[in-house]
């Protein structure tokens, strides 16, 4: 049996690859943060933006990536949306 440390030592992932994970990560550690504080269970943001629980659940769980529109969606009825800002980059 293959540990995910050993899987991971195989893949061939670039940095900036393994840097939009976390972005993507940080945004649906956010997202939840953000239902969390306003007292929502998935189910009723659901109902809210109109998108099915099972999918909110997946969503939170990186099941899978969500797409934009689908972050937007969720995002709109709890007062949020996203922004496009500059990167923070590392400077030596």
């Amino acid at each position: 049996m293959t540990t995910w440390t050993e899987m991971r030592e195989e893949l061939t992932i670039t940095e900036l690859e393994e840097l939009l994970v976390e972005r993507e990560k940080t945004i649906i550690k956010d997202m939840v943060r953000i239902r969390e504080e306003q007292g929502l269970s998935q189910a009723q943001l659901g109902r809210l933006c109109k998108v099915k629980q099972p999918v909110i659940a997946r969503m939170e769980k990186s099941v899978h990536s969500p797409q934009l529109s689908s972050i937007l969606k969720i995002l709109e009825p709890m007062g949020y949306t996203l922004q496009i800002v500059p990167a923070q980059t590392e400077k030596n």
